[in-house]
Formats: C-alpha cells, structure tokens, sequence
C-alpha cells in the first residue's frame, strides 16, 4: 500500500522539450579539443560557443534570436594563440566575457553593440579582446565569474593554481594553491567561498580571501573526473564522479563539516561519460547532463536528500551543455529552465524545461524571485571582505512586460505557515521594494489548489467546451442539466445584504403579487417599510411579513438560512462533479497509453458525473 502514496511536488511532472532542426543554431564548427569543459557557456543574449579555428584559438558569439542555419563565414573573437578551453559570461553584464585557453593566457572580451552575425561585408570583421591577464605560466582550463562581486574572475590553470582577478584593474590579487590539476570549480551564493575538486580526487572548500582551504576532504575514489557545483544559497555542495569500479556517482556534502558524504555517494549507472551537474536556486533543483549520452537527470533538493523528479531522454549525445540564468526563462510558457547543448559537434539545440500547466496567468508559486543583473558589492569591497547576495528580481513584472521590479536580497516567497512579525521581516533597499512585498500573495498549497481546480472546472466548464476545439471530452455529448432544476442560490451568488441595511422601497403603493422563485428572482428584496403587507416570494411558499403576524428580521432570516443550505448543496455538488472530471481525465490518460482495461470505469463515472449534474 505504501508505494501508492506519491510525494507531493510542484515539479514533479517537469518535463524536457526539444525543438524542431530548422529552431536551432545549424552549421557550427564546435571545437573538438579533449580539455573537459562544458564547450558552450548561456545568457539570456547570447551563446558562447569553442569554435575549431585554424590561426589559433578563437570562440564564436552568437545572438540567441539568430537561429537556423548560420552563415558560413561568421565573425569570432580572435586573439588567443592556442584552442580556447573555456569561456564565461560576466553575470552582471550580458555583453562582456572572459576566455581561457591553451597558451595560458585570460582574455576579456566585449560583445559590439548591435553584434550580428549577418552583414554585407564579404569579410567578416573579428573582435579583439578588451583586456589580456597574464601570470599563468600552463594552460588555462576553466574560467569563473564570482556571482556577487563585480569584477571579480577566477581563472584555474595546469600549473595547480587558481587565480583571482579584479578585471577592472587588471590584475590578480589572490592566488589558491592545489597539489594536481583543477577540475572544477563552484561560487558560493555571496562569492566568499570557492569549492573545487582536483586530480588528486580531493574536495576542497576554500576560504578564498584567506588563501587557504576550510576544508580538504577526500572525494570521488575513481580515477576519472568529477564535477562539483554549490547549491546556491544553501550551505551544501554537489559533485559527480567515479567510484573505484567506474560507476558513475552522485554526492551531497555539508560545508560546514564535509568528512563524509551526506547519505553516502549514490551510485547512477555505469556509462563513461563525465556528469556535468548544474544547480537551479529557484526550483531547489539539480540537473545532471551526461557527457557522452543524450540523457539530462533531475532531482528536487529536499530534507538533506535529492528526489529523483525524471529524465530527458534523446538519441543525440551532448560533449557540452549550458543552463541559462533564471532571469532569462520564458515564463509566458511555465518554462523553470532552459539548456542549450552540442549535437555532433554540428549544432546547438535548446532544452526547454516545462511545468505541463495552463498558462493564462502568471504561476508565482513555481516562480520565486530571480537573482538580477546588479551585483551585490564592488571588487574593492569584495577584496576588503565585504560579502553579499546580488538583489533579486520579481519575475512576475518580467511576466506583465514591464521593468524588472527589485525585491529585497534575503526576499523568501511567502508560505502558508503563519507570517514573522513585521519586527522580524527585512527592510527593502528601494522604495519600489515595498510595493511587490507587500502585495505578494502566498503560493496556494496543494489542498488548495485541487480546490481552486475543481471550483475552475465546474463554472468554466461550458466555455471551455466552447473555446478550446482541441480538446475532446465525452462530456460534450451529456445535455447541459436543466436550468430550472437549479435552486435560487444557484444565481445567488453575493451574499444576501444584512437585515441592518436600509431596503430599496418598492415603487408601487398596492402590495406586489407573489410570484414564484426561479433563476430571474430579483437579487433585491423589497422591505415592507409602508403600512401594506409584503408579500416575500421563496422555493418554499410566500411569507407574510407585516407588522401584526411577523417581522421582516425574521423573514429575511429565514430566507438567508434558505440560501445558505441550498448554496452548500451547489457547492458540495461542484466538488464531486470536478473531482469526477479530474479522475475522468486521468483515466482517459490511461487508456490512451495502452490501460484498455480502465474503459469500463470511465463509463460508470461518467454516469456518476451525469447523475450529479442532474
């Protein structure tokens, strides 16, 4: 019986979409070096892409809005004299990037304004680097923008060192020494704190502005790669890697005290392929993209432990994956995530992650706040240990179409939990902080929002019918019930008005003939303030109030209980007639995939839907 229950999980039915050959980024010369990086780096602007160029090393730009097949001469960014083995985009500035690459050396680069990839001239004209960082004496295979200072680059190199850059000044002012060369290396969410992991098949989490390691811990056992990320604002971090017997792994680790592996190292399968792990703080997600194979993993973060959520699954290997920021989601279409990766070395398709709803209305529940575009402290702030988490932004202005709308650093969305004294909520930066934090409803819970369905799908239900042609349902052949089956309460949907308000006074001076209740009932009730009798129609029979055998409290306490029974009676009725419509559909479901054997309770819960109609 236990295996029946489901954990409870607004992403739980995320799913990966692919797109059509002709919406992709055709006619690449994606790099074929060995050097283990990811190959392509995302902003919501544009992709960055190791390009196999002859002349020296050299990397293609391309604008996101620029999909099909590409020209076939194309302008790159030239200036490196060995391949490039990795490039990032400053997180705060969607034009300027940062390139490592074989002949040791650290290029920043700037996107020209109006960068296109299509011109008249015959030649392309390439771009040249803004800035060249020289102190690595081997090559430089990864390079990493800290995500809450501005202008601040790390850089890991072969000769066992990462450097730290202030790029506005041009030079390095910190250096982390490793005893092997760096694999990978991950910010934490205020960019104080670095974790990497090396060929040595050590952990370690480093104080960065000290020099020193925390923590060095010892890590994945096997002799291939492995990948750490840091989960965001969380004090915990992710790697992948080998075991001893060359299976592909997966591990949590606490920052605080990482000796050993919360829950141990869970084992994912046996393929050879490196597991390029990226974290999502909105969805408290992680995603797992196979180096190799064609399959992207991901798991809620949840209790000290990741819930495997699902799989996208594809023919097509990826040697290189990119996730794009939150900020640059489409939330029009309930996308949570987006990937671009590398098929065949001959293009670039986009992974669009989607949570399967109807899109009408913003979804704030699967929406947190999104870290922005402003950086949270400056490189000489950062340098002299000053920390911070960049300000976020409200997704649902992005939605609207408007200006992104800041919400305060530490912002959590609302729960259904009781609220913290205002004594304890923090102060905005901004004046036009209040207004989103203040008005910012609590996600529905999952109890409530099966009751908001089924209240949806029983006043909707006609229009539905009416205005979505795709969508078939048997319920179309059952007559619409008789309207005058329906009792008053049916159209009495606002509340009748308090016998303490003053009454519309009939306009007539002879008592109103009794007439009977049915849906075209007056919502107002005339008040017997003359001296005739009133005569009040209801479902049951007329009542008489005047002032010798009865008072117009009474009268209309008697109607208001009236409406309030028939109004629960509709109510109850609207439940079960929309929880039968969900587990119709669901069945429905079943049967289009093969569960024939479901037919028969369909039918008898179509009967059932039939009978409460009625």
């Amino acid at each position: 019986m236990a295996g029946r229950f489901v954990r409870a999980s607004k992403y739980r039915h995320v799913f990966g979409k692919s797109t059509r050959k002709e919406s992709c980024y055709d006619n690449l010369h994606i790099s074929r070096n060995a050097w283990d990086t990811n190959l392509v780096k995302a902003n919501p602007e544009y992709l960055s892409v190791n390009w196999e160029a002859s002349g020296g090393g050299a990397f293609a730009v391309i604008p996101v809005n620029e999909k099909g097949r590409l020209p076939e001469q194309i302008p790159l960014f030239r200036g490196h004299t060995g391949p490039v083995l990795d490039t990032d985009w400053n997180p705060f500035n969607d034009r300027v990037i940062a390139s490592g690459s074989d002949d040791g050396k650290v290029f920043i680069w700037q996107v020209p304004q109006g960068f296109s990839l299509y011109s008249d001239a015959e030649e392309p004209t390439d771009v040249a680097p803004m800035m060249k960082l020289t102190g690595h004496s081997r090559k430089v295979g990864q390079v990493l923008f800290n995500p809450a200072a501005e202008n601040i680059l790390a850089s890991a190199s072969g000769d066992y060192t990462i450097k730290l850059w202030d790029i506005g000044a041009g030079k390095s002012n910190l250096t982390l020494k490793h005893g092997d060369i760096v694999q990978s290396l991950s910010w934490s969410a205020n960019g104080s704190m670095l974790v990497t992991t090396s060929r040595d098949k050590k952990l370690r989490i480093w104080d960065v502005r000290q020099e020193r390691p925390a923590h060095e811990v010892p890590g994945h056992s096997g002799a291939k790669n492995s990948r750490v990320v840091w989960m965001g604002e969380h004090n915990r971090v992710a790697t992948t890697g080998f075991s001893k017997m060359s299976d592909r792994q997966m591990a949590l680790w606490d920052v605080g005290s990482p000796a050993e592996p919360l829950g141990g190292f869970t084992v994912l399968d046996s393929i050879s392929g490196v597991c390029m792990p990226f974290w999502d703080d909105g969805t408290q997600c992680l995603y797992l993209a196979g180096k190799g194979d064609g399959n992207i993993r991901y798991f809620e973060y949840e209790n000290d432990k990741f819930e495997f959520l699902s799989e996208y699954k594809s023919g097509d290997p990826q040697r290189g994956i990119a996730f794009v920021p939150r900020r640059g989601i489409n939330v029009h279409e309930n996308e949570v995530m987006k990937a671009y990766k590398t098929v065949n070395d001959a293009y670039i398709e986009p992974i669009s992650f989607t949570v399967p709803r109807r899109a009408e209305v913003f979804q704030s529940d699967i929406y947190p706040p999104a870290i922005g575009s402003k950086p949270a402290v400056t490189a000489a702030e950062w340098l002299s240990g000053k920390d911070g988490i960049p300000a976020k932004i409200d997704l649902e202005s992005v939605y609207e179409g408007n200006a992104p709308v800041e919400v305060a650093p530490d912002y959590k969305p609302p729960v259904a939990a009781p609220a913290p004294s205002p004594a304890k909520a923090p102060a905005p930066a901004k004046k036009e902080v209040e207004t989103p934090i203040a008005t910012r409803s609590p996600p529905p819970t999952m109890s409530e929002q099966k009751g908001s369905i089924s209240a949806m799908a029983s006043k909707f239900q006609d229009d539905e019918a009416d205005d979505d042609e795709d969508e078939t349902s048997s319920f179309e052949e059952i007559a619409k019930p008789v309207q005058k089956t329906i009792p008053t309460a049916a159209k009495a949907e606002p509340k009748p008005q308090s016998p303490t308000k003053p009454l519309p006074l009939p306009t007539k001076t002879e008592p109103p003939k009794p007439t009977p209740v049915s849906q075209a009932t007056p919502r107002s009730i005339q008040s017997p303030v003359s001296s005739n009798p009133t005569t009040i129609p209801t479902s049951s029979g007329p009542i008489s109030a005047t002032g010798s055998n009865g008072s117009v409290e009474t009268s209309l306490q008697q109607i208001k209980s009236l409406l309030e029974a028939q109004t629960k009676t509709i109510t109850a009725q609207s439940e079960k007639i929309g929880l039968l419509a969900q587990e119709v559909d669901t069945l429905k479901m079943r049967v289009g995939s093969g569960a024939q054997d479901q037919s028969e309770r369909i039918r008898q819960l179509e009967l059932e839907l039939e009978a409460a109609r009625s």
